[in-house]
């Protein structure tokens, strides 16, 4: 099993990658800063958000999976993830508007 790298760490990490492709982010709900989970939310220009997750993996790595409900607007997602910090309250939630959504969800496993 892979070292789990710390979440603010990570959602450091996530913020300066998408400051630095020229996009930017901000963290709606702070979590544990050392073992909270953390759920993005990716915008493309303001538009079309997708919830991403980071999961633990069979071989006990972590990898950036996208939430399978899909659709649906902005109050819906919201509503979805404050059932989500109810439950969780060290869940940190991020959302990052980004020129390609897609290609920047593809990267973000290199991150851990």
């Amino acid at each position: 099993m892979e070292p789990r790298l710390a979440s603010s760490v990570l959602v450091s990490a996530l913020l300066r990658k998408a400051e630095a492709e020229g996009g930017f982010g901000a963290v709606l709900a702070k979590g544990d800063a050392v073992a909270g989970a953390v759920a993005l939310v990716l915008v493309e220009r303001g538009a079309a958000p997708r919830l991403y997750e980071r999961l633990l993996q069979p071989d006990g790595s972590y990898a950036w999976q996208e939430a399978r409900e899909r659709g649906g607007d902005a109050a819906e997602l919201d509503a979805r993830l404050a059932r989500r910090r109810r439950i969780d309250p060290d869940l940190w939630v991020v959302e990052l508007d980004i020129a390609s959504a897609e290609r920047f969800a593809a990267e973000m496993n290199l991150l851990g």
